[in-house]
Order: C-alpha cells, then structure tokens, then sequence
C-alpha cells in the first residue's frame, strides 16, 4: 500500500497559510490601485517577489494539501473531480470579474467622459471587437489589466491532477522536471498567446515553479529543506539578500539611489521580470519564506492576537476577497482620478477598498457556517463530506516546517 506522509499534524491548523494570503490579496489591491501612496504600503516596493509570488506559492501547497487527500483516500477519479470542481469555481469566479470589469470600465469611460480609461485598462478591444473580445475572454486569452492572476490559476490547477498523482508516488522526480520546464521556458520563450498581441503577464511555464514547490513542500519535501530553516548561515545569508533587494528595487523607484549603483548590476535586476519569474524573484520569495518559518512556528502565540484576524479572515475566503479587491482596484483609481490624487483621499480609498474586502471575508464565512448548520438540521448529506469550497483557502495543515 503507498504510504504518503502529508505536513499534516493531528488537530492543528497552521494560521500562518491564512494570514499570509490575506496579506497577499491586501498587498494586490494597494499595488493594483496605481497611486504613489498606496503603493508605498504594497511589497513590490522593497524587494524583486510580491504579494503574486505569495499567493502562487501558498495555492500550491494548499490545494497538494486539500486534493492529495482526496486523491489518497478515494483515487485518482474521485480527486481529480473535486479539483476540477474547484477548478470550474475559480473559473467562474474569473469570467464574472471579467463581465464586471468591462462592463464597468465602458460604462465609466462614457459616462464621465474619460476614454483614457479605456487604453489603460485594456478594453479597448471590447470597443472594437465585442463578440470576439468576449469569445476570447471566456479562452482566458484575453485580460484587461490586473485580470492575469485568476486565469494563471486556472492553468496550474487544471493541469494539476496528474501532476499530483505523480507527485504523491514521486514527487521529487517531478519537482526535478518542475524546474527543468522552468529554464526551458526561460531559455526558448516559451509563453502562451494573449489577445489581441502579445504572450501572457504570468507565464504559466514559468509560474508554475512556485506552485509547485508549495506543492512539494506539502507532501513531505519540507523535510528535506528542513535544515534551511534552523541555519544561522542561511539566516544571515537571507537578511543581507533581502536587504540587497531592498537596495535594488528601490534604485528603481528613486533616482539619488540609482546614481550610487554601477550601471551593470542595476540593470541587472531593472526591470525586474515579472513575467518569467525571474532566479532572483523567485531566490527573494524562497528567503522570505524560510525565514517567515523560523521567526514564527506554528505555534506562535501572537498569530492569535485579535490583530490579525481580519488578515486571516480575508486569506480563509481568498477567493472572494480576492476577486473584489481587483475591482475595487479599478473603482479606487477611478474615484481618485475624478476627485483628488491628493495624500488623504489616496489613504482614504485605500482603507475603505480593506474594510470592504474584510467584510466581505467576514460575511462569506458567516453565510458559509449557516448554509452548513442549516444542512444539518435537514440532515441532507454534505456531498463528499469534504471540505466547503473555500477549503483550498482554510485548508488545516502546516506551511512550513516547523521552527522552534
């Protein structure tokens, strides 16, 4: 009988895969508003990953969590149907945003008289093209701006069944082919095609190695790197990596800082590939991680502090939240371009854009409890007994390995 040993401890939940992609979704939003302050306030200003890299990495290592139990107790068949389901949810959660999103962005852009909306968001085909924009829509080909992310997941998930299956008989083989489709990508330009021109923002070829380590890590590789996390060679090897990036990236933002740095190693991380993933990108994420797993355990009694449970919140209800939060995104940057790009109103819409996206988390989670009582009093059976389909994101296990 195959044995697969899960990082998965009785009865303890890991707050920390939660937290880190609530934060993830909130670091989207202020990024994805295009404003000089609230980006100040998103991780993309100090270091080469970004809120992105993050939620790649943990939808990984939650859904190996979620759907290589499923695959391990009832089959190959029974797991791939309940990762296709979610598959179809993220899918549909997608082309609602996207039907929004247009409709929305056309809507605005006449309405008060601002078609520079229309070429900066990217739906200028809509206006040109609608029957084929729409058609291309629905083959994920074609993304308005700040609409890449979701159809990125739907790729990696989909592709994911085998994938899985093979990982759960060998996953470090498939890790070894993970990062040799990696390069490959990178030294052929391998990419997938975008409507009307152009290749995809994320290319799945590339991204799928942050994916797949999540992945990896989930099913016992975070075994084998253990030692990474309890290193103090690692350690201080990271911080004065991560200091470096901080050094680079903001060189590319102010241009004092930029005169202090040699031509060749500054335009060697500027700007930064974003779309390829590049080493270095994907070397910051890895550091950040490790030493997020040293600096706090599972166990950290602060990760029950009443200050964090909105963060936790957003990142058990990813899903919604995160697809409000890049139409919020668009409505932020619209109210500030009609009304004032000043300081304050920047603040303003940008902690407005977080509480309606708490709420939202909050109120999902609240429907979802009372959806599941309300089956039981009825006694109607849950389906799979499985997980809600928020499981990917409030999935029970361990991130990371653990440091103590």
């Amino acid at each position: 009988m195959m044995r697969i040993e899960l990082a998965l401890p009785p009865s303890t939940r890991d707050l920390r895969l939660d937290l880190f992609r609530g934060l993830a979704n909130w670091l989207m939003f202020l990024g994805h508003v295009s404003t000089s302050v609230l980006a100040w306030f998103s991780f993309r200003n100090y270091g080469f990953s970004d809120g992105a890299d993050l939620f790649v990495f943990i939808s990984g290592y939650t859904s190996a969590l979620v759907f290589g139990r499923r695959m391990l107790e009832g089959g190959f068949v029974f797991g791939t149907t309940r990762l296709l389901r979610r598959v179809w949810q993220i899918y549909a959660a997608h082309i609602l945003l996207f039907i929004f999103y247009l409709a929305s962005v056309h809507f605005l852009s006449n309405g008060f008289s601002a078609p520079e909306l229309i070429h900066r968001f990217n739906v200028a085909p809509l206006v040109h093209a609608p029957v084929e924009a729409i058609t291309q829509g629905l083959l994920l080909r074609y993304k308005p701006l700040n609409l890449d992310v979701l159809p990125l997941y739907v790729v990696l998930m989909g592709a994911f069944p085998p994938v899985l299956w093979l990982m759960l008989r060998h996953r470090n083989w498939v890790m070894l082919g993970s990062v040799l489709l990696y390069f490959a990508a990178r030294q052929f330009g391998w990419n997938l095609t975008s409507y009307p021109s152009g290749v995809w923002y994320f290319n799945p070829f590339a991204w799928q190695l942050l994916f797949m380590v999540g992945a990896w890590l989930a099913l016992g590789g975070a075994k084998t790197v253990h030692f990474l996390v309890r290193s103090n060679a690692v350690l201080a090897i990271g911080l004065a990596y991560l200091v470096f990036a901080v050094v680079l990236t903001l060189a590319g933002l102010l241009p004092e800082l930029q005169k202090l740095l040699p031509p060749p190693l500054f335009e060697a991380f500027n700007p930064n590939d974003k779309t390829n993933l590049a080493p270095y990108r994907f070397l910051h994420l890895a550091i950040v991680i490790i030493l997020g797993a040293r600096f706090i355990p599972i166990d950290a009694a602060g990760l029950q502090a009443a200050i964090w449970k909105p963060l936790i919140k957003c990142g058990q209800q990813s899903l919604e939240v995160f697809a409000v939060g890049i139409y919020l995104a668009f409505i932020g940057y619209f109210i500030l371009k009609m009304t004032s790009d000043a300081i304050i109103p920047q603040l303003l819409v940008g902690t407005a854009g977080l509480a309606i996206m708490t709420a939202v988390a909050y109120y999902r989670s609240w429907s979802k409890r009372v959806e599941r009582a309300h089956a039981r009093r009825s006694q109607r059976p849950l389906g799979d007994g499985g997980p809600t389909p928020s499981a990917e994101e409030a999935v029970v296990g361990v991130a990371w390995t653990r440091a103590r």
